[in-house]
């Protein structure tokens, strides 16, 4: 979608298709489902106007923020960028690490996600771009990885951040801009998205996309879109791993998400056995692969890396039923109390909105 929106600035041909435009603007919205969307329509009027047929993208695998978002900054699938998952075996150093917050000395953006970003790429065509989101994200490791290039224009309440891309918008002779909310999702983590938390959220993001829809210029366009989708899942479906301890004999480390979890072997345990092993304890609720299965059926795109494989578990365990895989040995309280989840295959979790304004609608 960046990559199509700098063609539409410079005026070369869109992957999207999408006409010229002086300046373009891509609304990320963490965790806002097609499904979701549609059932909460009466309270996103805006946004579910424009969810017409064929409104939708498919999400990246794994459905997580940290490798959807780096896709969308780079324009290339997981398998290539690198960020294979929430959390992913660092193997120089022997341990996993958290893609979004777990940022340290001893992971350099620039070399752990290699990649031109959009941004980049527009700067050095003399295109200028900006970020704009939550102060606390200004200066993370994430951030330098995937919105290097971009000025980040920090903002908190939601409506603000809307207010300062129509700010940047006035004064910019030619431009892309990302707009990022992070709030519907943080808040179907806590509290699911079936809740009224959520909804109000909702009806905040909603004004503020149909203020800054309703002031586009005629050569101004905007895409509103999201890194994944979400499902609700109840505690009683939360399964905890270590209840059942001949799985996790021979398991070295355990990555990944609680709907998709990415086992790494110990030295000398077979593979296979230990995949026959998953399948039969849990194959009647989660696709359980091997890290060769899953890169021959192309779910990390058609490019893998040394770099990505050697992040990526031995074994996959992604959730097909409404379940998830709460690990307490590593896991805090508070994530094995998230309702709202993601990170595997379902349709809930994969389809997200590609919503158009302006220009793009036109």
């Amino acid at each position: 979608m960046l990559p199509s929106c700098l063609a539409a600035v410079t005026g070369d041909e869109s992957p999207l298709g999408l006409p010229r435009v002086r300046a373009a603007v891509v609304v990320l919205v963490d965790g806002l489902g097609a499904a979701a969307l549609r059932a909460r329509s009466g309270h996103a009027r805006t946004l579910a106007g424009a969810l017409t047929k064929g409104a939708t993208a498919t999400a990246v695998f794994p459905s997580t923020t940290a490798a959807a978002l780096t896709t969308l900054a780079t324009g290339a699938l997981p398998g290539e960028h690198g960020l294979v998952g929430y959390s992913v075996l660092d193997r120089d150093q022997g341990r996993v690490v958290n893609q979004l917050s777990g940022w340290d000395d001893g992971m350099d953006p620039a070399t752990w996600q290699p990649l031109p970003t959009v941004f980049e790429r527009a700067a050095a065509i003399g295109v200028p771009s900006f970020a704009i989101g939550e102060p606390r994200f200004a200066d993370s490791g994430f951030t330098a990885a995937v919105l290097r290039g971009a000025e980040y224009v920090p903002h908190k309440p939601v409506p603000d951040r809307f207010d300062a891309a129509r700010a940047i918008l006035d004064r910019l002779e030619r431009g892309i801009l990302y707009v990022y909310v992070a709030e519907l999702d943080k808040v179907a983590h806590k509290s699911g998205w079936e809740s009224p938390e959520w909804t109000e959220r909702l009806e905040v993001l909603d004004a503020a996309v149909a203020k800054l829809a309703a002031s586009l210029r005629p050569d101004e366009g905007m895409l509103v879109t999201a890194d994944h989708g979400i499902l609700d899942v109840p505690q009683e479906a939360h399964l905890k791993i270590d209840t059942a301890p001949e799985l996790l004999v021979g398991v070295r480390l355990v990555a990944g998400e609680p709907r998709c979890l990415q086992l790494h072997l110990e030295a000398g345990v077979d593979p296979a056995a230990m995949l026959e092993r998953w399948r039969e304890a849990e194959g009647a609720r989660a696709w359980v692969a091997s890290r060769d299965e899953v890169i021959e059926s192309g779910w990390f795109g058609p490019v893998v890396t040394d770099a990505a494989r050697s992040r990526m578990g031995d074994i996959f365990v992604a959730a097909r039923k409404r379940v998830v895989y709460d690990d307490p040995r590593t896991a805090s309280a508070q994530s094995q109390a998230m309702i709202g989840q993601h990170g595997s295959l379902s349709e809930e979790e994969l389809t997200v909105p590609l919503l158009r304004f302006g220009r793009f609608a036109r």
